[in-house]
């Protein structure tokens, strides 16, 4: 069966979303349109372009995270790199190997830019940012016309970069145009889970499912942390981490794939081996029982006819 799906940002818990996609493939699902914030734009971005559930998984068992935290020559500096990189270019570490590894992964299928994955005039991959400079949110390809810029010609990774741009942990983009610039970051702040963006009048030919992280994370300074980093990382951790099953309306959590993530954070790069499989685990049997559950025809009697 066809189904659209939308992706949570999540930071490394994004691992939970392969073996959720692991278990729906092997039930015969296949994808139709695909968007995400963050961790979940890397998601819809590797499927757009053909990747397999078992090929991300793959992909992120033999993943260093490490290397996610790379830095910039100022942010490096002892002591005193993590402030002057907040201060200087807004962020305690670069972001952008994000960019250079998904690049790669893209080229290997033959896709990287919106032209690769466009059908019948629209694209099939969405991908949520946040432009603090007009203070909005920012569907990519979508409105990328507004900045003078070709959607067609964009890098798909550049707007995953720019949908993963944690505030203060990852330096922003600077998306330079014909009008000037604009700071991106993080989609997650506006909207984490988009799940309503593909939503059409009427009964939708094929359901979306959308894919959303719980957990019982501890935040950094009720840890004890009550440095200016950890501080700012609770902020934002608020912002992304908020329970939006609480306020999710019932035609909204019935399409929803909670996967449970436990006390694994967002930002937790030094994650294990036994912990990442854990969280694809936990996945592959959240997608599962939701699968035993769901029922379209009754979806669309309840929530989709007038």
């Amino acid at each position: 069966m066809k189904v659209d799906a939308v992706f949570e940002g999540g930071g490394v818990r994004g691992i939970g979303l392969v073996g959720a996609v692991c278990c729906l493939e092997q039930y015969g699902y296949s994808w139709e349109k695909l968007a995400g914030t963050s961790a979940g734009s890397i998601m819809a971005a590797l499927l757009a372009v053909g990747y397999t559930g078992e090929e991300l998984k793959d992909i992120i068992m033999n993943l260093d995270y490490q290397l996610f935290l790379a830095k910039d020559p100022l942010q490096a500096l002892p002591l005193i790199g993590g402030a002057l990189g907040l201060l200087t270019v807004k962020g305690v570490y670069s972001g952008d190997y994000i960019e250079t590894w998904l690049e790669k992964l893209l080229i290997a299928k033959g896709k990287t830019k919106f032209k690769h994955v466009y059908q019948n005039g629209t694209s099939q991959l969405k991908i949520i940012s946040s432009d603090i400079t007009t203070r909005d949110l920012l569907i990519l390809p979508d409105d990328l016309p507004k900045y003078g810029i070709d959607p067609l010609e964009f890098s798909i990774a550049k707007a995953v970069r720019m949908s993963s741009s944690i505030p203060f942990y990852f330096k922003p983009v600077i998306l330079k145009h014909k009008h000037g610039q604009n700071y991106i970051v993080d989609g997650g702040i506006l909207s984490n889970y988009p799940v309503w963006i593909f939503d059409v009048e009427g009964i939708p030919r094929w359901p979306t499912f959308g894919f959303k992280f719980s957990d019982n994370f501890v935040s950094y300074t009720a840890s004890g942390k009550r440095d200016i980093v950890s501080y700012s990382l609770d902020i934002i951790g608020t912002m992304l981490d908020r329970n939006e099953l609480k306020i999710i309306k019932d035609k909204d959590y019935i399409r929803t794939v909670p996967i449970p993530t436990g006390t694994i954070g967002a930002t937790h790069f030094n994650i294990t081996s036994a912990e990442s499989l854990k969280l694809f685990s936990a996945g592959y049997q959240a997608a599962e029982q939701f699968l035993n559950t769901w029922d379209f025809e009754k979806y669309v009697t309840i929530y989709r006819r007038e």
